[in-house]
């Protein structure tokens, strides 16, 4: 599974944090990593300098076979950001990994 980071013009995109996304997506994903291709993340602050819930991680995946799916979730930090979208999009994966088993 090949993982990409993006950060905006608003965020500073250095090795640090692309190690921090990669060790969340990595650990969130484990259970369906053989099922992916690649993951790409993008952050943004949505609001710049004005603060508040304006982290949006964005991850989206392209499980082997089957369409992309992205989610986003907005928090104050990027890595609850990037833990919480994580999360969405793997139980997501699991759901229709689910139902194409119970198809085949």
């Amino acid at each position: 599974m090949h993982i990409q980071i993006n950060t905006d013009h608003n965020i500073h995109g250095d090795e640090r944090l692309a190690e921090v996304c990669e060790e969340l997506v990595t650990s969130t994903l484990a259970p369906i990593a053989s099922r992916l291709t690649r993951v790409e993340v993008h952050v943004k602050d949505m609001r710049g300098p004005k603060g508040g819930e304006d982290i949006r991680a964005t991850v989206e995946a392209r499980p082997e076979g089957m369409r992309p799916y992205a989610v986003h979730h907005d928090a104050t930090d990027i890595t609850h950001a990037v833990k919480a979208a994580s999360k969405k999009l793997r139980q997501r994966l699991e759901g229709e990994f689910g139902k194409r088993s119970l198809h085949h």
